[in-house]
């Protein structure tokens, strides 16, 4: 910068925001006036936004004339300054860059307070609480806040393209990808279409109609997989499929009922399963099926199933007290063989968690596909390769192996003997001990003959230091402890 002729020094550079697009070093406004072309000031992904540099003059100017500003701006790649405005401006007090967006100059120096709207307002009364040097001391505690609030979880997601950027699709001709013939365009298949059905143009417009009055099937198939979760299997059986080849459902009434009132309560899910609950049919008693409805098709009693290994482990860890409800975060570890990691690529380790970690919702479980965990995929858990609509059931020996030397499982069974231990402390009786144990594993008193089994076993194994892990252990074991009754 020059005045007449004259270089002109400047001091003291400032930015609303400097980043570099790529490489090493940084975007300091104090690039710019440093003298060195190799350094400046950059914007990089921030562009389309206002930004601004502020320098001052190390000394008044004196006198009147032609100022002259030179500029140089280069980069070792295509980039281009959109627009950029300089101004003047005097004082006697230092200006700093701020970052408040362009149009809130506009309502500060062409709007009087009294004529600020009340969004406007309340803006500016924010900005000045977080930024001015006058309330500094006063943010520390936001600060502090602020830093302790967990990062977002952030996912991939899939955007619609532009109007004019859309891709046209054609149907190849006998499958041949060269050969395109007849364009096709997003829409509705006719077996559901109607009048009232509108034009589907995007995935918006389709996830609209799905849960629309106008498609028979997205309630059906909600209701049915939430009724398939309370009686272990849904009113239609094929749960992914609801065609013409599937099997007819049990209960068509029912369906349509509960279809019809999950819509009208706006899909609300907590609502669906308070209504199941409360039914007769789910207070009915647990009890073998009549030899008139031998696969309890028509629910004539309570059907028991197993749970499923995610919900047993989940189960097991609430009955000790132990299981952690934290929502959301990154995946955790919980105990296993060591020797599962092998069968993966690389053999990597199975860095197991600690801390409450260890006893996060079975939904935080990390799984690898080629090696997925071993407790779970004992207890019939998808591996993940394919989508799968319906799980099997199986019961088999390894299951109960699992659940009798599987680390993680041997660990609860501490904890939940521990637990009791800490409730009754040490002068409780052995009855007392296998009565709160049976409370918290089966939600119900023992009776006279499996108290005295389970004191019998705990006497034959007093010379075990942890003999009422041992109990605890056996009777995690029990078909009731493992069964959603």
């Amino acid at each position: 910068m020059r005045l007449n002729g004259k270089p002109i020094h400047l001091i003291d550079a400032s930015h609303s925001y400097g980043k570099i697009s790529v490489g090493s070093g940084n975007a300091n406004a104090s690039n710019v006036i440093d003298s060195d072309g190799s350094t400046g000031w950059s914007t990089a992904g921030r562009e389309g936004k206002a930004s601004q540099l502020v320098v001052h003059f190390a000394e008044p100017l004196k006198e009147s004339g032609e100022l002259e500003v030179e500029m140089l701006f280069e980069r070792h790649f295509a980039a281009a300054l959109g627009k950029f405005r300089i101004s003047l401006a005097t004082g006697t007090h230092p200006a700093k860059a701020v970052t408040t967006p362009s149009e809130w100059a506009t309502w500060l120096f062409s709007t009087q307070p009294h004529q600020l709207t009340k969004d406007q307002y309340s803006k500016l009364s924010e900005h000045f609480i977080l930024e001015s040097t006058l309330l500094q001391s006063h943010r520390k505690e936001i600060h502090r806040l602020s830093a302790s609030m967990p990062k977002p979880v952030r996912t991939l997601v899939m955007r619609e393209r532009a109007q004019l950027d859309h891709r046209e699709t054609f149907r190849r001709h006998r499958g041949e990808y060269l050969q395109p013939r007849n364009q096709v365009r997003a829409g509705i298949p006719h077996v559901f279409h109607s009048a009232e059905s509108g034009v589907v143009k995007n995935r918006l417009d389709l996830a609209k109609w799905l849960v629309s009055q106008d498609n028979p099937l997205g309630a059906r198939v909600a209701v049915n997989r939430a009724w398939r979760e309370f009686f272990g299997s849904g009113l239609l059986r094929t749960a992914g499929d609801f065609g013409t080849q599937s099997e007819q459902p049990s209960h068509p009434e029912l369906l349509d009922h509960l279809a019809v009132r999950f819509m009208k309560h706006d899909w609300s899910v907590k609502l669906l399963h308070r209504h199941i609950a409360l039914s007769s049919v789910y207070r009915q008693a647990l009890a073998s099926p009549p030899e008139l409805d031998p696969e309890n098709r028509w629910l004539s009693v309570f059907p028991s199933r197993r749970m499923t290994g995610e919900v047993l482990r989940d189960a097991l860890l609430s009955a000790s007290d132990s299981l952690v409800g934290t929502m959301g975060g990154p995946s955790v570890y919980p105990p296993q063989p060591a020797s599962v990691m092998q069968l993966a690529y690389g053999a990597p380790v199975w860095d197991v968690s600690r801390g409450e970690d260890r006893f996060r919702r079975s939904l935080y479980t990390f799984k690898k596909r080629t090696a997925p965990f071993a407790a779970f995929s004992t207890f019939d858990s998808p591996s993940g390769e394919v989508c799968t609509a319906r799980r099997d059931t199986s019961t088999t020996p390894l299951q109960a192996l699992t659940l009798l030397n599987d680390p993680m499982f041997l660990e609860i069974a501490d904890l939940l003997a521990l637990k009791v231990e800490s409730e009754l402390g040490a002068a409780a009786s052995d009855v007392e001990r296998v009565q709160r144990l049976f409370e918290r594993l089966l939600v119900r008193m023992p009776t006279e003959s499996e108290t005295a089994m389970m004191i019998e076993f705990a006497e034959e194994m007093s010379s075990n230091q942890n003999r009422w892990r041992l109990v605890a252990r056996a009777i995690m074991n029990l078909d009731e402890a493992i069964t959603v009754p």
